[in-house]
């Protein structure tokens, strides 16, 4: 029996204070793995290096003052790397700092870089209900589909977030939750065309600025829908001759029904029922819910 679980996976946010420390004169930087130099744009260039109490300092050419800001850190209170990307996709290099914790989970913490005043500020994540792993891990941003991708790890389970921005705030655009799905029962009203154990399904759900839910889909769970459409559900197709349809789950009759060999998309499932998409040659696309079978 193969099951996928729905265990998920939470951290404690990091705090976000920026002390700024005014200097008469800009410090050289030495030349070792503890700093770096970036060109933040064509012009500007910036430069950072982490200090003995687990912060970072940096600067840019185009003021002499520095900033002392809190740095990712492991649990010993070190292991800390520096690195740079443009995480706002604003055309201008941002900092970020690393750590790598309980072994295979990477925290990371972003300063914004902010033209008007020269200065990083640093960018709080998003809370939510719906949230897998608080605060931002192992980091991505995709400037194709202008989204942040936060993934972490509990138990045997990767767990991802998507992130897009509405002016200078990030939101949660995209979340994932483990789909209870017992595979033998599945394959006895439809056929995903896999063999057993050979993909890891969730629900992935899209959220507006407001924390509405807009749509869901059952998709890979270690595939991320991205871009800024009507995510595909996973494809399957009707295994017995009639197959009833309900409006909604736990419904007890209906005079909907799917035939034999008819295609699908997995859409959402709960308390043991399935919501599946049909696109219908003729009225477009048609939407209800089937009850899964059991080993009763």
């Amino acid at each position: 029996m193969s099951v996928i679980s729905t265990s998920r996976c939470r951290f404690a946010a990091h705090g976000l204070l920026i002390a700024v420390v005014s200097l008469l004169a800009a410090p050289a930087f030495a030349a070792d793995d503890s700093q770096i130099r970036f060109e933040v744009a064509a012009g500007v260039s910036a430069h950072a290096r982490l200090l003995g109490d687990g912060s970072v300092e940096v600067g840019t050419s185009r003021s002499p003052a520095r900033q002392v800001l809190p740095a990712s850190t492991d649990e010993d209170g070190g292991g800390t790397r520096l690195g740079h990307a443009d995480y706002n996709f604003d055309g201008y290099q941002d900092l970020d700092t690393s750590a790598t914790l309980g072994q295979v989970n990477e925290s990371v913490t972003v300063y914004l870089y902010e033209p008007a005043s020269g200065q990083f500020r640093a960018l709080a994540a998003p809370e939510a209900p719906e949230i897998s792993c608080e605060g931002f891990w192992s980091l991505t941003p995709d400037p194709a589909t202008r989204t942040l991708s936060s993934s972490c790890r509990s138990g045997p389970m990767w767990y991802s977030d998507v992130y897009r921005f509405a002016g200078d705030r990030v939101y949660l655009y995209r979340s994932m939750r483990g789909a209870l799905l017992e595979t033998a029962n599945l394959a006895r009203i439809l056929d995903l065309g896999l063999s057993e154990d050979s993909e890891i399904l969730a629900v992935w759900s899209t959220w507006d600025i407001a924390g509405k839910r807009l749509e869901t889909a059952i998709w890979n769970a270690f595939d991320p829908p991205l871009r800024d459409a009507l995510m595909p559900g996973r494809s399957a197709s009707v295994v017995p001759e009639k197959l009833l349809l309900y409006s909604k789950a736990g419904d007890t009759s209906t005079k909907r029904y799917l035939l034999k060999g008819d295609r699908v998309e997995l859409l959402d499932e709960a308390d043991g029922w399935l919501q599946l998409r049909y696109r219908n040659p003729s009225r477009g696309p048609v939407l209800g819910w089937v009850r899964l079978p059991t080993n009763e």
